[in-house]
């Protein structure tokens, strides 16, 4: 649709200059003002085909102006523009009516794109229901372009019960947008649960989604309440769903395509009412391939897909991230920390393998540790030095074998934090730290199987087994 008048509204000049010319370009005839009380005005005698407003304005912001134009024009669109490059700022467009978001900068295709899709959608506004108080809680940190996008669909989502996709790598905060998605959407009142598929073992994963009757198998003493059954009316979410067991695929698809299941033991359907939000970072595709996992579960579930990027893609929202992170352990009673310019731009350096959860893990370290106020390159360098790399590394002269491992785990902790990967904790730490234990034992007795055993207390032939399965080579009389 060409022709149509816009009105809009910024308190900066040069934006509306630049959106008039833009605009008037593809043939529209554009009115620009420099508040909210004149375009509200030209709205209110009628004028105007589309609303392109500024957040902040001079004498009313342009959120509280929103209800304010769809009371006497429901069919007009509004595009709502802000600096306040937050989630909050998103959500809050879409809670009020907001026919989209477009932070700044933006691109000026971008906008003509939407500029267009309004004008060819003229039926009015969806009621977007009771407004939900966020406050200035945030659940997500960032401006960088890729979080925008991330806060314009999640806005889109908050009042839907579309089933949700999330993928990223391990440690880039899945969790937390399933959070946001169920405290800011219309389920908030009721409960959100999270099961973790890689923490539960095969053989209970049904029961502890679906619940089981007494006596449905050996140790079932009395029923049980499976997730299901908790989440009613709220929100569900299956993180590391790639992990999920094909029988359990398979009960799980039947529940998203009758919205019904049964309990382990039990005959009587159990109508499910709750959103699902799965999550992952696995490659479902891959796995598909291998026929680990459902292709028509993928799609039940893989309705609106949402992928978060790793914090080395939007390295610009790192020092936010880290005062944010500061503050909170500050709140905790540890003292507001500080970084100089030096260990700023080294941290931004970082390629951050375990993404948000290691840098938050680094600041809370530091808080603890470092009674300085301003923290200078040397200590994050320290930082880094211990959980740089991916090998045990054997320990120093002046090192003690407990020493070595305990640096190895922090490591670990450090990229990993409290995420349980997919063949749970225990199995997946055990991988990484038994050859390079076993081999450093070895060394320190200079290949003394007996005394290696004694020390790993072990017996002498378990630990032969483990050096062969291990394959470890055993060098004699280095001690």
């Amino acid at each position: 649709m060409t022709g149509a008048t816009i009105l809009v509204a910024d308190d900066d000049s040069a934006i509306r200059t630049v959106i008039s010319q833009a605009l008037g370009r593809l043939g529209h005839n554009v009115r620009v003002a420099s508040n909210a009380a004149t375009l509200y005005r030209w709205v209110e005698e009628g004028d105007g085909d589309l609303v392109v407003t500024d957040v902040v304005m001079p004498d009313e912001n342009g959120l509280d102006l929103i209800p304010r134009i769809q009371s006497i024009r429901p069919d007009i669109k509004i595009i709502v523009m802000s600096a306040q490059n937050t989630l909050l700022t998103a959500v809050k467009a879409a809670e009020r009516g907001a026919f989209e978001y477009l932070p700044k900068p933006f691109d000026l295709n971008e906008l003509a794109s939407i500029v267009q899709r309004a004008l060819s959608d003229r039926k009015p506004s969806a009621d977007r229901g009771a407004e939900v108080d966020i406050g200035d809680r945030l659940p997500l940190i960032g401006r960088s372009p890729a979080m925008q996008n991330i806060y314009r669909v999640l806005a889109r989502l908050m009042a839907t019960d579309l089933t949700v996709m999330i993928t990223g790598e391990s440690g880039t905060g899945k969790e937390l947008v399933a959070r946001a998605l169920h405290d800011y959407g219309k389920r908030k009142n009721a409960q959100f649960v999270a099961i973790n598929m890689a923490a539960i073992p095969r053989d209970l994963i049904e029961s502890e989604l679906f619940g089981h009757e007494r006596g449905a198998f050996t140790g079932a003493t009395q029923r049980g309440v499976g997730r299901f059954e908790q989440a009613q009316g709220g929100t569900l979410f299956l993180d590391e769903i790639g992990d999920m067991p094909i029988e359990a695929q398979t009960r799980l698809l039947r529940v998203l395509q009758e919205g019904e299941y049964t309990t382990v033991g039990g005959r009587v359907p159990i109508r499910a009412d709750v959103r699902i939000v799965a999550a992952t970072h696995r490659d479902l595709g891959q796995l598909i391939r291998e026929g680990k996992f459902r292709e028509d579960l993928f799609y039940r579930l893989n309705v609106v897909p949402v992928a978060l990027p790793p914090l080395r893609e939007r390295t610009e929202d790192i020092p936010e991230l880290i005062r944010h992170f500061f503050g909170r352990a500050s709140e905790e009673g540890l003292g507001y920390k500080v970084l100089d310019r030096a260990a700023m731009d080294r941290l931004t350096e970082y390629s951050w393998p375990g993404n948000v959860r290691e840098l938050e893990n680094m600041v809370r370290r530091i808080s603890a540790l470092y009674p300085e106020e301003t923290i200078d390159l040397a200590a994050i360098e320290q930082e880094l030095s211990s959980t740089r790399g991916s090998d045990f590394g054997a320990a120093s002269e002046d090192e003690s074998l407990g020493v070595a491992v305990e640096r190895h785990l922090a490591r670990y902790f450090a990229t990993h934090g409290d995420e349980l990967p997919a063949s749970g904790l225990y199995g997946r730490v055990m991988r990484e730290v038994e050859k390079p234990l076993i081999t450093l034992t070895l060394s320190a007795t200079g290949g003394n199987q007996i005394r290696a055993a004694d020390l790993l207390g072990v017996n002498r032939n378990t630990l032969r087994k483990k050096i062969r399965e291990l394959d470890i080579e055993v060098v004699r009389g280095l001690k």
